[in-house]
């Protein structure tokens, strides 16, 4: 680019910044989620694209107008949908850091620094875990990917691959899709995927699951890993850790915890207790830019024995010689999928040096006593019940006036949370639980107030009550 061109881009950076922390600032008094009308889009798509560029001004506020200002604010306050990823200003300074100097982090020979950095966070998250010394792993892009990574690892610990057409794996009702996807992908057919009924608490029933492990074995297939939930999305509930694993050894089988957004909690001193027994699994898949408070994408896979990865995925064409590491060294693209990759855990490293751990817990904390708030909050109103009660920042719950019919119950529900993302004040959608369309609210954003779990309730009500005599309004 030309001197003029690159002073327009470095005011833009600053003009940006100031908006930005302004933007921060505000958030609370901002909506939670504004999407895009038909005139907006017809916009974008209208713009295309010219031989000639244009002024860097000029694209920026474009941006500005078009697209950041309509979305879903992951880390506004009241965004209570999915899993928020509310992220740290520091986490935005190590990402604006670490793009601007953008490290390959596939060989130490490229980015030696870097890679010890992402070693050294590798080892503080093992040694959460519990996990032994030769415990290791890698920062991915997300628990799609880690758990991806961690099936292809236990297959092959598990399988040789004359035996990957009778191998088994096992996961809940309540796992994440991102597992059985991950098993699809790799070559297992559906009928090789056991899908394990929960018990009351929507965790993982222990006696269905090693009832089906032992009619597999008679059957003549292989049962090779078991997926557990440490949070489930919907739920937040958590498979009971030390049961699966007294079956896993019993069997043989690979223990892969999905701990996406509840393996956080290990950070807390108060509720770390909650995933007692995780330290026997034999991989965890965690994800940093959920409630460590990173920006995307940031999400690790730690194994127990580091060796299972390099199993999984090392080579060594000629064209990597001159990158060869040393015991000391780490060349990351022998750890996972990716060849080309960025240097993902260095704004993680940023924010728990400035934080601190103990900061970092106490957020996690918060976010488990918010969700408590808010279930307190909607056993006040009338006609309204629990699904299932607040843990891990999550609770569930619906309208449930008299005199309507299950199927009217779940049309009313969808047009109350219809009615709140229209109004933009709160972001909360409906889930699937016991066959009933349901509310659910994760609370974990430190920045989300008493008052803001309170109005978003009240505002819920408003909308269930005017919902259930006028539904043609929604």
């Amino acid at each position: 680019m030309n001197m003029e061109t690159n002073r327009e881009l470095y005011k833009a950076i600053q003009d940006f910044a100031q908006s930005y922390f302004s933007t921060l600032g505000n958030m609370g008094s901002e909506r939670a989620i504004s999407i895009a009308d038909e005139d907006t889009i017809a916009k974008i798509r209208s713009i295309g694209f010219r031989r000639e560029g244009r002024p860097v001004k000029e694209v920026v506020a474009e941006m500005m107008e078009n697209v950041y200002s309509h979305q879903a604010l992951l880390q506004h306050p009241r965004y209570f949908a999915f899993i928020p990823g509310p992220a740290s200003p520091l986490s935005w300074l190590g990402d604006i850091m670490t793009s601007a100097y953008n490290p390959c982090a596939c060989t130490w020979l490229e980015s030696s620094s870097a890679s010890c950095i992402e070693q050294e966070v590798v080892k503080w998250l093992c040694s959460q875990l519990g996990y032994p010394d030769v415990a290791g792993g890698l920062f991915v892009s997300g628990g799609s990917i880690a758990n991806l990574a961690a099936l292809t690892a236990a297959r092959n610990a598990k399988l040789s691959e004359n035996q990957y057409g009778v191998g088994v794996a096992y996961v809940s009702e309540q796992t994440h899709v991102s597992a059985a996807k991950g098993l699809r992908i790799i070559g297992f057919r559906g009928d090789q995927i056991r899908k394990i009924p929960c018990d009351g608490n929507y965790r993982m029933a222990t006696s269905s699951l090693e009832k089906a492990i032992i009619d597999d074995q008679a059957a003549g297939k292989i049962p090779f890993v078991v997926v557990a939930s440490a949070g489930t999305t919907n739920t937040g509930s958590i498979d009971p850790m030390n049961d699966i694993a007294d079956i896993c050894e019993k069997h043989n089988l690979w223990l892969h915890v999905d701990g996406a957004y509840g393996a956080s909690v290990l950070v807390s001193q108060k509720y770390k207790h909650l995933l007692d027994g995780v330290s026997r699994s034999d991989s965890v898949s965690w994800d940093a830019h959920k409630w460590l408070m990173q920006t995307y994408s940031c999400s690790a896979l730690l194994v127990r024995d580091k060796q299972c990865l390099i199993n999984g995925f090392s080579a060594n064409p000629e064209y990597y010689k001159d990158a060869a590491a040393t015991d000391d060294e780490i060349n990351y693209w022998e750890f996972g999928p990716e060849m080309t990759r960025p240097a993902r855990s260095l704004k993680l490293w940023i924010t728990l040096q400035v934080l601190g751990t103990e900061a970092m817990g106490q957020m996690v904390e918060y976010g488990v006593q918010l969700a408590e708030r808010a279930e307190d909050e909607i056993r006040m109103h009338e006609n309204w019940e629990i699904i299932s009660p607040a843990q891990l920042g999550i609770v569930n719950f619906r309208y449930a006036p008299p005199g309507f019919t299950d199927e009217q119950l779940d049309a009313l529900n969808t047009r109350i949370s219809n009615a709140i993302v229209k109004d933009g004040f709160a972001f909360v959608l409906t889930t699937m639980l016991a066959g009933k369309t349901v509310l659910r609210m994760i609370a974990i954003h430190p920045d989300t107030t008493e008052d803001d779990i309170r109005n978003t309730v009240q505002f819920l009500a408003k909308y269930a009550l005017e919902a259930a005599v006028n539904p043609s309004l929604f």
